[in-house]
């Protein structure tokens, strides 16, 4: 199950209502915030979530609307917060751009803060025991443009009605068969993990894609994803527009999911000339389960489901 705070859905330049490009991820105990456009480090303060356990920051790409936050934010980092280390994951060109704005702010030993850089080429970037994470190439303008899947391993789900019927009690004897091993009971019978485990079963996939010029190489990466988060810069009146300054159409990126068979649409990146309405409007009539989150909405995002939720709500 994952958590997402979108943090900024404005495209380019900030609105009364929208600021710039920027969301916080949450799975167990991991935290990933996706690009950080300006003013994100406000943003963080306003959504309540703060800036705890946030060293790890993923780059679409290197256009200014979605790194110039990095400024303040390590300069917050370093004087103020607990945080020492910064990981940084992007294309080449994203973390040459980032890197020369870590040496204004870090200019002079005015503060203090261990930055790592990580080159972002397609293929697994991290993980851990409970979730993989990784980058796939995007269609932007520019070199180096990357979109993320965060994917959960599959499982095979305990089955607790086979579980009573075989006697087995509840407590550590049921934990160890989800772990795989087998138990003796008091009676000496074993069980076996087979015995009470279904069929493996997907985990929860998330997919943020961010700026894109277009859809046709994506479709394997979005595929059966329970979430995906994409950009809708434009209505289809300015197809040719869009196409001119490589980003996509509501309409585009509703196609793109009903294709890929996503569970849930979001769509961000929204440009100051349309209202909520027009966007949602436009991709419902092609893809239903269409999402325009405001900033600082949180939405929870599980197998089959996504439902919005308050950020105090049992987030990690």
């Amino acid at each position: 199950m994952f958590d997402i705070v979108f943090l900024g859905t404005s495209a380019s330049a900030p609105s009364v209502e929208r600021g710039l490009s920027s969301a916080l991820l949450m799975h167990r105990d991991q935290r990933f915030l996706l690009d950080c456009g300006e003013g994100t480090q406000r943003q963080l303060i306003r959504s309540g979530m703060g800036f705890r356990k946030i060293d790890k920051v993923l780059l679409t790409h290197g256009h200014l609307d979605h790194i110039l936050g990095l400024g303040g934010l390590v300069s917050t980092f370093s004087r103020w917060e607990s945080i020492d280390t910064l990981s940084l994951y992007g294309g080449h060109w994203a973390l040459q751009r980032v890197h020369d704005l870590m040496n204004v702010v870090l200019r002079g030993g005015e503060a203090e803060m261990e930055i790592h850089y990580h080159p972002v080429n397609a293929g697994v970037i991290w993980q851990n025991q409970h979730l993989q994470v990784s980058a796939f190439p995007v269609n932007h303008r520019g070199p180096g443009c990357f979109g993320y899947l965060f994917q959960e391993p599959s499982h095979r789900p305990f089955i607790p009605e086979i579980a009573d019927a075989l006697g087995v009690p509840r407590g550590p004897e049921r934990k160890q068969l989800v772990q795989g091993s087998s138990i003796t009971l008091a009676d000496g019978r074993l069980v076996h993990p087979d015995e009470v485990l279904g069929p493996a079963e997907a985990g929860v996939k998330v997919v943020h894609v961010g700026d894109a010029g277009s859809t046709a190489d994506l479709v394997p990466y979005c595929a059966q994803a329970d979430a995906l988060v994409i950009e809708a810069t434009y209505t289809s009146a300015e197809e040719a527009m869009a196409a001119q300054f490589g980003h996509l159409t509501a309409a585009q990126s509703a196609r793109l999911a009903a294709e890929a068979g996503v569970g849930a649409l979001f769509l961000v990146h929204l440009s100051r000339r349309y209202s909520e309405r027009e966007i949602l409007r436009e991709a419902r009539a092609i893809f239903p389960n269409t999402f325009v989150p405001c900033d600082l909405e949180c939405y929870r995002v599980g197998k089959g489901f996504a439902e919005r939720v308050e950020v105090s709500d049992g987030l990690a």
